[in-house]
């Protein structure tokens, strides 16, 4: 024979309910204990009945699953507000660095001489002499290349120099 789904929703029968709740209230005692048995698992369970007499089920003990629970959710929501508080700071630090991210894209554009229409007349000179500093700074970079440049060269010809001499030497000790 085979059983029909039964429907979720509430017994009106008080009898047939009552039946029900016995039934599956030592079924689910019974596959707690054998979930602590099979699996050796701390398994608490309580039940309160309609009429509101109490039935639990607790291995090893339910103080000991009570405190152990109560110790994990006061963990847990110590580790919940650490993560919404490192989140409002990740928030507020990508914010910051956004912000930043505008600031010197404005300023690229303004030292490319792009979008100078809303600068005001202390705004232009101090982009002038950030440019004017820029350059120094530029110029100076280009001296220092260009007198390595001029000693590598010098002591090169040198070197040629010292070969030309050395080999007229030779050629004129053979003659």
């Amino acid at each position: 024979m085979v059983r029909g789904k039964t429907q979720m929703k509430r017994i009106e029968n008080a009898t047939s309910r009552q039946v029900t709740f016995s039934k599956r209230r030592n079924g689910l005692l019974k596959k707690a204990y054998e979930l602590s048995v099979l699996c050796d698992a701390e398994v608490g369970l309580i039940i309160f009945s309609p009429r509101g007499k109490l039935y639990e089920f607790a291995r090893p003990s339910m103080e000991e699953i009570l405190e152990k629970y109560q110790k994990r959710s006061k963990e847990s929501d110590i580790a919940q507000i650490t993560k919404e508080h490192d989140n409002q700071y990740c928030k507020q630090k990508l914010a910051s660095m956004e912000e930043k991210k505008r600031i010197l894209e404005s300023t690229q554009r303004k030292m490319l001489g792009e979008g100078l229409e809303s600068c005001s007349m202390a705004e232009l000179n101090k982009l002038e002499s950030q440019a004017e500093r820029g350059l120094s700074h530029i110029r100076a970079r280009k001296t220092e290349i260009l007198v390595d440049q001029i000693e590598c060269l010098k002591r090169k010809f040198a070197m040629g120099v010292n070969r030309y001499y050395l080999f007229g030497r030779i050629v004129i000790e053979t003659l």
